[in-house]
């Protein structure tokens, strides 16, 4: 006599979070915290490495294409946020393509696909997506709770240096010499806006992409991550109410 095999388990998909965050506004700090609540991953640094390895490029080229990358933001800055105005034509023909050491001509568009692809895994495993228009790429995704982070200019100023004098990094991406400025503030602002300008055609800061927008200046940063982590759990559980 023989018993039927169990059937196989699924595989449990944790929570699904995108963060958008301006300069200031907590994200560096929040999007961990979520992620380390909700037991998920917490995907930033391993994106530009992830894409990195299905382009075949090296590191730095694709840190060069990310927005939460220095070298993404600096790109940006060189070609788009520095005119005073910038139309959604003159973003999309700043980047073409450029060839790097090898002889290899590599176009943005390619970085920021395979960017979409490493977060749409996301929607199998859980995780916590910081920036890169996350909120944008998983629009579709049924349960995943799409946040935004914003306040006033000022006060976010305020507590990006709050940050930095803690623990000596920045909202900005990367680490500096110096405490945030507010040309550092208005230039990250101006260059993440670009970023989802010039690959989606809309405006990142846009209510529609979201179901929470706190403003991360008026509330404290644990705050912030007990509201989403429970807003996380109820979408992750289906609840509408």
């Amino acid at each position: 006599m023989t018993s039927e095999a169990p059937p196989p388990r699924t595989a449990m998909r944790g929570p699904v979070v995108t963060i958008s965050a301006t300069y200031g506004a907590g994200g560096g700090v929040v999007g961990p915290a979520v992620a380390a609540a909700l037991a998920v991953a917490f995907l930033d640094r391993a994106v530009p490495g992830a894409v990195a390895g299905r382009i075949g490029c090296s590191l730095d080229e694709a840190l060069q294409r990310d927005d939460r990358a220095p070298g993404g933001l600096e790109r940006l800055l060189a070609g788009a946020v520095r005119l005073p105005t910038v139309t959604l034509g003159s973003v999309d023909t700043a980047f073409v393509g450029t060839v790097n050491d090898e002889g290899r001509l590599l176009y943005d568009h390619e970085f920021v696909e395979q960017t979409e692809l490493v977060i749409g895994e996301v929607a199998h495993t859980g995780g916590v997506v910081l920036g890169r228009a996350g909120a944008i790429v998983l629009a579709d995704h049924p349960t995943a709770l799409h946040v935004r982070l914003d306040g006033d200019r000022e006060a976010r100023l305020l507590r990006a240096r709050e940050l930095w004098e803690a623990g000596g990094s920045t909202e900005g991406g990367g680490s500096t010499v110096g405490p945030p400025t507010a040309r550092a503030r208005d230039d990250n602002d101006r260059a993440r806006a670009a970023y989802v300008r010039r690959f989606y055609r809309t405006d990142a800061a846009a209510p529609r992409h979201y179901h929470v927008m706190l403003d991360s200046t008026l509330l404290s940063l644990e705050a912030c991550t007990d509201i989403i982590v429970r807003a996380a759990r109820d979408r992750a559980a289906g609840k509408s109410s």
